[in-house]
């Protein structure tokens, strides 16, 4: 009998580690996964078919405009990428950032004067990606790939090179890896 407790602990060990390891496997390698689905050999991107179902909703922003926004953001992060940001305060390698950007329209209503989203104008993908994997591709640098799509074709990128499309919007944000994390509250611990 002591012997069948001894074996039920030491097989119940193992279980509780194999199935450990596999639940750190997966929650690292989950990003990384979702990269492989969207980026072709060349590096090459588009927007996935279902994020808004399985991407946490990382955050929104408005853009101002003479009376009232004149855009909405509204940004996804790929599974997993939320808490490993948490973790390390980092996005990791294969982190995938969507941002919806709309179009406002502002109207008075009974709670004031309010702006929404009228329609959606694209969409702006980023890749993390501190490996430098496809050096040829002029979408990728800095850490990251970079590229917009126009609404009518998410799987085209109308960006041809980060630099000069995509950069120049971030520099404010240089210190934080590119990324408005103020922006992003579930970022935060």
């Amino acid at each position: 009998m002591k012997f069948l407790g001894s074996a039920a602990v030491a097989s119940a060990s193992f279980i509780v580690v194999v199935v450990g390891c596999l639940v750190s496997q997966s929650a690292n390698s989950q990003p990384a996964a979702a990269q492989e689905q969207l980026v072709d050999a060349a590096g090459n991107m588009h927007i996935p078919k279902n994020y808004r179902a399985t991407y946490e909703f990382l955050g929104s922003w408005s853009v101002a405009g003479d009376k009232g926004a004149k855009e909405m953001h509204v940004v996804y992060a790929s599974p997993g990428s939320v808490a490993a940001y948490r973790a390390t305060g980092k996005f990791s390698d294969g982190s995938i950032l969507v941002k919806e950007v709309y179009d406002a329209a502002t109207s008075d209503m009974t709670t004031g004067t309010v702006s929404h989203q009228d329609f959606l104008k694209g969409w702006f993908m980023m890749v993390k990606d501190s490996k430098n994997s496809h050096p040829d591709n002029k979408l990728w640098g800095n850490g990251w790939a970079w590229s917009w799509f126009d609404a009518n074709n998410p799987v085209k990128t109308t960006s041809t090179n980060f630099r000069s499309d995509c950069l120049g919007c971030h520099i404010p944000a240089k210190e934080t890896d590119w990324i408005y994390v103020q922006g992003y509250p579930v970022l935060k611990k």
